[in-house]
């Protein structure tokens, strides 16, 4: 009996161990050395394979994230192409069954059937062709029903990518391992890019790394680093986020090799309003060992002129000079 009470106090105290134990959801056993979990862009280095095709395709999730400039691309090809199948199909039931057709060669009359084609996807229908006979104007009357509804779903589309909070939160290059007051520091700077304004930001960094389990397996822990602030109200200029490295920090007495044996790497959430759109906003991005410059800190990014506003150059945020560590 007292066996099994100190069992079960043992197993209350494990579990309640484990319910303490800071994760960030990629688990204890992402050991994979030399790769990283958080990519540059702020997406999860993480690969899913077997999954059923709708949910790969996931097409409004594709869509809605793809930059501008291809969205803006796969509009027009898809336009292209769409008009070029139809043309095709004209051209098979025959063109003498759209009229008001006045072309003599055959490539002349493909291109009147192709933008015939762009007329009636658009539904603009300027009324020079016009389908006659059950074929054309069947395809013809289904080619404007895709085009209303094509148009309809870009429309869509077009609104919640303009509705679409994105920040442009830019981290320095490199976070720095820097003297700070009396003992040193782990720095990394961000700046907003744009113009609107981001209120409350609140910011966390874990630090990920592999540690040696005494049966000799590697797990993988992940720390919380206190930081000498964690929010500000505003964001109108640079801000250094600082760990100050004490003696009760994961940091203290570490050394590069230290961090490099271990694989280490620092997670960063980043998430404030942005005042523009009144909705939440959150960044993610990392550091590996490997990107921190030992013993060096960041420069100044003012300029000092004449001008009676501050003056932020963008240009010098990744500029750093040495500076000897405590």
């Amino acid at each position: 009996m007292a066996r099994n009470t100190l069992g079960g106090k043992r197993s209350s105290i494990l579990v309640e161990q484990e319910e303490k134990r800071p994760d960030l959801g990629f688990g204890t056993r992402f050991n994979h050395t030399n790769t990283r979990l958080v990519n540059k862009d702020g997406s999860f280095n993480v690969r899913r394979t077997h999954g059923s095709l709708w949910a790969r395709l996931n097409l409004f999730h594709r869509l809605i994230v793809l930059p501008w400039s291809h969205f803006l691309l796969l509009i027009l090809i898809s336009f292209l192409v769409a008009n070029l199948l139809f043309a095709l199909i004209y051209q098979l039931i025959g063109t003498e069954f759209l009229l008001g057709i006045q072309a003599s060669s055959a490539s002349e009359r493909f291109w009147e059937a192709y933008f015939f084609s762009a007329q009636t996807l658009t539904t603009v229908g300027y009324g020079r062709i016009s389908p006659v006979g059950f074929m054309a104007s069947s395809v013809a009357a289904l080619e404007s029903l895709i085009g209303v509804m094509s148009f309809a779903l870009a429309t869509g589309l077009f609104y919640a990518k303009f509705s679409r909070p994105t920040p442009r939160i830019r981290f320095s290059r490199s976070a720095v391992f820097a003297p700070y007051l009396d003992v040193n520091a782990l720095m990394f700077r961000i700046i907003n890019e744009r113009s609107n304004q981001l209120i409350d930001l609140e910011v966390d960094v874990t630090m990920s790394r592999l540690l040696r389990e005494p049966g000799g397996k590697l797990s993988r822990q992940y720390s919380v680093l206190p930081l000498e602030r964690r929010k500000v109200a505003f964001f109108p200029t640079n801000w250094t986020i600082v760990h100050p490295v004490t003696a009760d920090s994961p940091l203290y007495q570490c050394t590069p090799e230290s961090l490099a044996e271990s694989d280490a790497e620092f997670l960063i959430m980043l998430r404030g309003i942005d005042d523009t759109f009144s909705q939440m906003v959150h960044v993610r991005y990392s550091y590996r060992y490997d990107e921190i410059l030992w013993g060096y800190k960041f420069r100044p990014m003012f300029d000092q002129g004449a001008s009676p506003q501050v003056v932020l150059d963008l240009h010098k945020l990744d500029d750093t000079e040495p500076a000897p560590l405590n």
